[in-house]
């Protein structure tokens, strides 16, 4: 880790063997070793700089999109929530978002500001980190359609600005040179729209959230789309197809409401929704002869 007068320097809170269900949507997980929560992207370089070279790096924002397993995660968990969150306008058709600013949020901010093409934010229950890092998307809208650039910061604590087309994204997926695989993460991104019309904006955005309430468990813990939709056709619908909907091990049940979510009923584990997750991919390729791709992203130890 590092030493007690290098602790002393840093301005956000730092804590040992914290429980990750309680920052996950699932509200399942073992403990981090350690958990920072930086005052900012200038605190957060710091501790970056400081931490041993081979030691790992997580980062979580709202805990959706995914899973933590039973026996917790080895080394640092970078938590963005609530403190990387700046979120301000840079001109009149360009706002700046921090890593930990949620995605509905960023939505509500750019349709006050008369600014349209964001409003799809709204269906995606993360924050801007996240959703930069897999392009999420919902309502026929994607994260990268609308970004301009990002700035990133790198293990050293370094910070850069890069552009889109520094970038190969796709559906559900970003790659390029600098990403998590080298070692360099999103802390901010801006986001270009068209001007637009306020009232008509945050009418769209009380549709989509209509919709997400009607069609999504949101009343129970889960963590969004647990499969991407496969080509031409929708993983919910292989899932149901396949007699799966209301299928449970544990505590972790597929919803009756939207098959391609997985709900903890209360007492479900780790194990239990991973074990859920190959169930149904299983079962889908040898019922439909399609295979599933996971969308979730599966983290930590299991339980041995």
């Amino acid at each position: 880790m590092m030493a007690a007068e290098q602790r002393d320097q840093l301005r956000g809170t730092l804590m040992h063997d914290e429980p990750m269900s309680k920052h996950t949507s699932w509200r399942v997980g073992g403990n981090a070793d350690h958990y920072y929560k930086p005052a900012d992207i200038e605190d957060l370089a710091l501790y970056l700089s400081q931490i041993d070279r081979d030691e790992p790096v997580t980062w979580v924002g709202l805990g959706s999109n995914l899973l933590v397993r039973d026996s917790g995660i080895r080394g640092s968990v970078i938590a963005t929530s609530g403190v990387l969150n700046g979120l301000s306008g840079l001109n009149e058709n360009t706002v700046r978002a921090e890593a930990g600013v949620a995605c509905a949020k960023v939505a509500r901010f750019t349709a006050r500001q008369s600014l349209k093409g964001a409003e799809f934010l709204a269906g995606i229950p993360g924050t801007m980190g996240g959703a930069l890092a897999m392009n999420a998307g919902a309502f026929g809208g994607e994260t990268w359609d609308v970004v301009s650039a990002v700035e990133t910061i790198s293990r050293d604590g370094q910070l850069n600005r890069r552009l889109p087309n520094e970038y190969e994204v796709g559906y559900r997926s970003v790659k390029g040179s600098f990403n998590e695989a080298t070692n360099e993460w999103f802390v901010a991104a801006e986001l270009t729209l068209e001007k637009g019309d306020s009232e008509q904006s945050l009418a769209k955005i009380k549709e989509c959230l209509n919709k997400r309430g009607d069609t999504q468990p949101i009343q129970q813990p889960n963590a969004g789309s647990v499969f991407k939709n496969p080509p031409g056709d929708y993983s919910a619908r292989l899932i149901e197809a396949s007699g799966l909907k209301g299928f449970c091990i544990g505590g972790a049940c597929i919803s009756d409401k939207h098959a391609n979510f997985i709900v903890n009923t209360g007492d479900a584990n780790a194990a239990d929704i991973e074990a859920l997750i190959a169930h149904a991919a299983k079962t889908v390729e040898s019922e439909q002869g399609v295979t599933l791709i996971r969308e979730v992203r599966i983290i930590g130890e299991a339980t041995t």
